[in-house]
């Protein structure tokens, strides 16, 4: 049976978002984009609205059967991490109205189980994101989106770990 994995890199700027398609084994891109906030938007509320809108329109459209996002890693700056925070609430609340269950990862564990260190660059994870998908190198979209194509693999990849 065929399980349609949304992976979600959760941002107040942008949010990366992609979906992964997992069949016998063989993994296969289904469809992905990202989520870009007005930056000139002083209504910070707004920017969460926005995101959850349009993840609620790719969840409607694909309707993927599970979720895998991203922990909020240790940021330096509080107030970036709190709205870091919220946009992240936010995605889980929008797969969350929609039925979908939704797992967390950790930035290391994702790279780690795509690249083998868990402190690899943002490019090795587009590369094997390309490589696990069987893309060609031209292939290319933003690292946002690219992450979120990795969190995707990587649920597909542990979904059924012990360690989960």
């Amino acid at each position: 049976m065929p399980l349609t994995v949304i992976g979600i890199d959760p941002g107040s700027q942008r949010t990366g978002w992609g979906i992964v398609k997992e069949q016998s084994g063989v993994l296969s891109l289904v469809e992905c984009g990202i989520i870009r906030t007005r930056a000139d938007e002083n209504v910070f509320s707004k920017r969460l609205a926005m995101i959850y809108q349009e993840l609620a329109t790719v969840l409607e459209h694909y309707r993927p059967q599970e979720a895998a996002i991203e922990e909020i890693f240790v940021a330096q700056n509080s107030k970036s991490a709190l709205k870091l925070g919220q946009a992240r609430g936010v995605a889980v609340a929008a797969c969350a109205a929609h039925d979908i269950p939704v797992l967390d990862y950790e930035p290391t564990l994702v790279k780690k189980t795509l690249v083998g260190t868990g402190r690899a660059e943002k490019e090795q994870v587009a590369f094997m994101v390309r490589t696990f998908l069987h893309l060609p190198e031209k292939t290319t979209w933003p690292l946002d989106t690219s992450d979120a194509l990795g969190i995707a693999i990587c649920h597909l990849s542990l979904r059924n770990s012990p360690l989960i």
